[in-house]
């Protein structure tokens, strides 16, 4: 029985990182988050540590109201609710909580990147891209299957998970009053 949710956040926000990546790949969106419930203020992913320093990138708890969303103003996003069991919810908990606790031994995966865009694995002990990371983790959690290693994972890759459910597109800004007023989450 599907009695939980989790969400994941596809994003594209003004960065220069995200200018080129998107620029390289022609996808919407380049970066893919993961919550565990439907207000967004606790998101798991890997960014930057500081909103302000590029170049500072790890393990990152985001909130879809500050930081680098708060920075770039028309930042847009693409949400999906996906139901999960007990036994997946509980897996998935243990796997962030690993990551919460070791946070800073995580670093940002910024040649994996580019190793992804020529089909080539490149894989550093503890480091990590965002789609690496939510990939990595929901198909630990048997949340998500795959024959792509995560190291391969594109945020739009993940739009294959089959029971997802849209919740919202559009202006991250705009979120905040489109939650409010609708009882779909």
């Amino acid at each position: 029985m599907n009695n939980r949710y989790i969400y994941l956040v596809f994003s594209k926000t003004g960065t220069w990182l995200s200018k080129i990546i998107k620029f390289t790949t022609q996808d919407k969106y380049i970066h893919v988050s993961l919550s565990l419930d439907s207000s967004l203020r606790k998101m798991y992913s890997f960014g930057r540590t500081n909103p302000n320093n590029p170049f500072c990138g790890g393990f990152v708890v985001e909130d879809l109201y500050s930081g680098v969303y708060s920075k770039f103003k028309n930042s847009t996003c693409l949400i999906y609710r996906v139901p999960i069991t007990e036994k997946q919810y509980e897996a998935l908990v243990k796997e962030l909580d690993y990551f919460l606790l070791n946070k800073n031994k995580y670093r940002y995966n910024l040649l994996g990147l580019f190793f992804v865009l020529i089909n080539k694995s490149f894989i550093r002990k503890n480091f990590y891209f965002c789609s690496q990371f939510v990939s990595e983790i929901l198909m630990k959690s048997s949340i998500y299957s795959s024959n792509k290693k995560s190291e391969f994972h594109k945020p739009m890759d993940l739009l294959s998970i089959k029971n997802k459910e849209f919740i919202y597109e559009g202006l991250i800004k705009n979120y905040v009053l489109y939650n409010n007023y609708t009882n779909v989450i």
